[in-house]
């Protein structure tokens, strides 16, 4: 049997399980990686309740007690090639809840940030602390960051053309230091030992006159089916407020409300002071949105919600009716995530557009143009 042969066997075996020993054994110069490969897969799969052919008997499988977690997603990112270890991770996290993955601090380190394992940490941070903690608003910050790169260029060339008139001023004088953004995004570097706050990052902005105030108010609903959504909003409160003719005010809610507005800019805070679950009074959310308002036909009130109300559908109505009736705009958004799957109240989304409303479902890349529209 040559190499290519005995390559293709081995991994049958895999698939297979280690129940296959007698018939099919592993073979071959990587016999070792093999070997280990089983064992990581025995580590998970045995976890399984169906009739996987990893569940039992084979007394070469490694139990929790001699290979830990944080060893087991270090070897799946050595042995296994990047898009199968992810795989894998998505599996122990989804399938298997080995939820271990985001609490342990050096396993949460070797995790590669994207999308899904913000979902993850989002539903999981109230069992972290520490130093822990930490690594997850860092993933956070950055996952953020990454959506913001995608989304920025198009919603403000949407919004003003190849102009820019937000971007940081070339001129680093003391005139031109925002003094209030570099404190905010830097109090997490404050040093207890000398009671300082040590700037890492200076922020500095161009001397533009907002123009045009538009007050924008954004109401995200925290319940758990809207976890990439509460992401995308956030990023979106970011850019939106770094619009030079935008006031934004960003509200969170289920049936409690929270006022975020001092954190528009900070979506990784935003994000790390979120609830996830419980109940939803959309209603309740509108009608604090209504308390906002002060030019009515300068403002765009944005709901993201699936809109499942909880509470009294005739409260929600009345309350829309009521803003839409002021001249203020009235939107909202059922789905911001990037699979923009539109699984929300038809009925009652219905009546909203029957009354004024925007109601749909807009997806990241269509984002920007209607954001564009709205200022127009």
């Amino acid at each position: 049997m040559d190499t290519y042969e005995q390559t293709a066997v081995n991994r049958w075996r895999l698939v297979l399980g280690g129940l296959s020993d007698k018939q099919l054994s592993f073979s071959g110069n990587d016999l070792q990686s093999f070997q280990d490969m089983e064992q990581l897969l025995d580590y998970l799969y045995s976890r399984s309740q169906g009739d996987d052919v990893r569940t039992d008997g084979r007394s070469g499988s490694l139990a929790e007690s001699v290979l830990t977690t944080a060893e087991w997603i270090t070897k799946v990112r050595n042995l296994f090639p990047n898009q199968t270890a992810e795989v894998l991770e998505k599996h122990a996290l989804e399938e298997f809840q080995m939820t271990e993955l985001l609490t342990d601090k050096e396993i949460l380190e070797n995790m590669k940030p994207d999308m899904n394992l913000l979902k993850s940490v989002l539903q999981l941070k109230h069992l972290m602390n520490g130093e822990v903690l930490e690594i997850a608003r860092r993933i956070a910050e950055q996952v953020a960051n990454d959506i913001r790169q995608k989304l920025e260029n198009d919603i403000k060339r949407s919004v003003y053309g190849q102009i820019d008139r937000n971007s940081s001023s070339p001129v680093h004088s003391a005139r031109n230091l925002d003094i209030n953004r570099t404190i905010r995004r830097n109090l997490k570097n404050y040093d207890v030992e000398t009671q300082r706050i040590m700037l890492k990052n200076i922020y500095f902005s161009n001397r533009v006159r907002r123009y045009n105030n538009r007050r924008v108010i954004i109401a995200v609903d925290e319940s758990g089916s809207m976890t990439g959504s509460v992401i995308y909003s956030a990023v979106m409160a970011q850019i939106i407020s770094d619009l030079p003719f935008a006031d934004v005010k960003l509200v969170i809610f289920d049936t409690n409300i929270v006022d975020l507005s001092e954190e528009a800019d900070n979506p990784a805070q935003v994000l790390m002071s979120v609830q996830l679950g419980g109940g939803t009074d959309i209603g309740g959310a509108l009608s604090y949105c209504e308390s906002l308002i002060s030019t009515p036909s300068q403002t765009n009130v944005i709901v993201v919600t699936d809109l499942f109300e909880g509470a009294f559908e005739n409260r929600l109505l009345n309350i829309s009716r009521n803003i839409i009736g002021s001249g203020a705009r009235l939107n909202f958004l059922t789905a911001l995530d990037e699979n923009a799957n539109p699984a929300y109240n038809r009925n009652l989304g219905q009546q909203l557009a029957d009354m004024g409303a925007f109601v749909g479902a807009i997806t990241p890349d269509k984002l920007g143009d209607y954001i564009g529209k709205m200022f127009s």
